[in-house]
């Protein structure tokens, strides 16, 4: 895996409990080898007239003393290796989900979230399942033979034992080629998991669209048929895997065939005793089942290396963004100086920003505004570094951004995008984000500020309201004033507020902008919007036109220069007069 093979890392930090419960492994199988031998000798000893009953009684303890010590040393191995077992699972998925953290956002963008859960449920799993169940059956099971066909060949006839044996190189050879083919098909099974994953999660967050639109029984179609390909991967792995038991059991029983054919007769013959063939029909059996699930091991180790090979490809995935090499962690004050600046998106030659200036003072507002697709919230990404910048393009406090550490740089901006998240917690907690290091007089001046601690305080349970999935149960207003509560209690030296007031009404944006400028008091903000009523007490706007910017200056002087930002205060005006025309009509 990336770096280091955090399995191999984990059984070498391990290895003593792996080392005990191997022992204790050999042991348990050792132990039970000796049980068909035992009772071959009772049955020599009871076949004979006038037997010596003090043979028969020590040898039923021996019996039992053999269960005894096999049942203790099963106990321990299964606790030993089992729990590393489950350590192991819990590891690999905080792993994962710690190198889902540093991955950009490029990485998401090619990546469905239903496939990512596939990941850190099924195929940690599968992976579990490798390194427990099946390493433990296999290793139990090889001791087991190993001993039980040494104790056939020494204690009753070798003959017999090699021509008993015959079959079960075919059974070998037929699992090699049959595990091969699990695997592929298994993979199948994954990325059908995945789909399902993702189509589920889909259809929950967008349930009210799907209402609105009456398209319940299209997605249920789509989802039959998601449906129907994971169950034909399943069948098509199981009609793979179902070959394996069968031919196991043929096998056998073409092995019992030829026992009790030429192990019958050398008891008539007198070679071997009648416990020697009791005996050596009970190691053939305890062969069986080692043999027999081998089927399932292979099954189990095929499905944890197409686990592991999927896993390893997110593992191997380097952030694009990095830490800057210079590793700054000098705290941000507030000065941002852009030169020259363009940005295409990965994959794509179309330039999202181009020849962008600007120079931003500590302490001031630069206002950006201008219609969809002109690269507004792309200079908002590269302010944050979620996607990488050339050199020398952005400096914050006379510091190239790439010199900075990532922690650094974001833990200088406070940023409320466009679609506000929220999290499945109480108000409380997105507001602090978790933090216990505001106090609740920090929560009520930043709520105060946001315009939402009054909607707060009309809750049963105030800052305590726990919210749905995604802040379900508030309206698109008060989850934009809760992102910037969010935002204004970590009071950031840079707050960027990207086209947080769309979704609030007319005076409620004004009562929040008069809060912000109070609250923001010598230190940078940037707004970014489509309403310039968000934007016109900003110290400077700027106007973005296909990812370029064509106007620059204060409100007023925009307006008298009659150009693009002119255009879009008389649309927004002419709107807003027919709005109140219309009102006034219906009052």
């Amino acid at each position: 895996m990336k770096k280091k093979n955090i399995i191999i890392d984990f059984i070498i930090q391990n290895k003593l409990s792996y080392a005990l419960g191997l022992c204790f492994m050999f042991s348990a199988s050792y132990i039970a080898s000796i049980f068909p031998k035992l009772l071959g000798s009772t049955i020599d000893i009871l076949k004979t007239s006038n037997f010596n009953l003090e043979d028969v009684k020590r040898n039923i303890l021996y019996i039992m003393l053999v269960a005894a010590l096999s049942f203790g040393c099963t106990y321990i191995w299964r606790n030993l290796v089992m729990r590393n077992n489950r350590n192991l699972e819990c590891l690999l998925r905080e792993e994962l989900f710690k190198h889902l953290q540093l991955l950009s956002p490029e990485f998401y963008n090619n990546r469905k979230t239903g496939d990512l859960i596939a990941y850190a449920i099924n195929d940690i799993g599968a992976i579990r399942m490798s390194f427990g169940p099946a390493m433990a059956m296999s290793i139990n099971g090889t001791v087991l033979c190993s001993t039980s066909i040494y104790s056939m060949i020494q204690a009753v006839n070798w003959k017999l034992t090699l021509i008993s044996l015959l079959p079960i190189p075919v059974i070998v050879v037929f699992m090699i080629k049959i595990g091969a083919e699990i695997r592929r098909r298994f993979k199948r099974v994954q990325e059908g998991f995945g789909a399902i994953s993702d189509r589920v999660q889909e259809n929950i967050y967008g349930i009210r669209v799907i209402k609105a639109y009456v398209q319940e029984d299209y997605e249920v179609e789509n989802f039959e048929r998601l449906n129907k390909e994971m169950m034909d991967a399943n069948l098509s792995m199981v009609k793979a895997s179902s070959l394996l038991s069968p031919m196991i059991e043929i096998c056998f029983s073409i092995s019992f065939a030829l026992n009790l054919i030429i192990g019958g007769n050398m008891v008539q013959n007198g070679t071997i005793s009648v416990g020697d063939f009791i005996a050596f029909n009970t190691y053939l059996t305890m062969i069986m089942g080692p043999i027999n699930s081998i089927g399932r091991v292979i099954n189990i180790f095929q499905r944890g290396a197409a686990s592991y090979k999927r896993l390893q490809e997110i593992f191997n995935a380097e952030p694009a963004v990095k830490d800057g090499q210079a590793s700054v962690n000098t705290p941000i004050k507030g000065e941002i100086y852009i030169k020259n600046l363009e940005f295409s998106y990965p994959a794509t030659e179309v330039k999202a920003l181009e020849n962008i200036n600007l120079n931003i003072k500590k302490g001031s507002t630069l206002g950006i505004i201008g219609r969809t697709g002109s690269g507004k919230s792309t200079l908002a990404n590269l302010l944050l570094k979620l996607y990488n910048v050339d050199s020398g393009k952005i400096v914050i406090d006379g510091i190239d951004i790439n010199d900075y550490s990532l922690e650094t740089l974001r833990e200088g901006f406070g940023y409320v995008p466009q679609d506000n998240f929220l999290f499945s917690a109480s108000i409380k907690d997105n507001i602090t984000f978790f933090k216990d290091i505001f106090s609740d007089k920090d929560i009520e001046a930043a709520a105060k500020a946001s315009c939402i601690y009054d909607s707060i305080m009309g809750f049963s349970n105030g800052f305590d309201t726990m919210l749905g999935e995604r802040g379900v149960n508030l309206s698109g207003g008060q989850k934009q004033r809760v992102s910037m509560a969010r935002a204004f209690i970590k009071n950031p030296p840079i707050l960027i507020l990207d086209d947080s007031l769309s979704a609030v009404d007319t005076i409620t944006e004004a009562q929040i902008l008069s809060n912000f400028a109070k609250v923001r008091k010598d230190k940078t903000a940037i707004i970014i919007a489509h309403k310039i009523s968000s934007v016109k007490n900003a110290d400077l706007i700027v106007v973005m036109d296909k990812g370029r910017i064509c106007e620059c200056g204060t409100h007023q002087q925009l307006l008298e220069e009659r150009g693009l930002y002119y255009e879009i205060y008389e649309e927004q005006s002419k709107d807003q007069n027919n709005k109140f025309i219309f009102e006034a009509s219906e009052s």
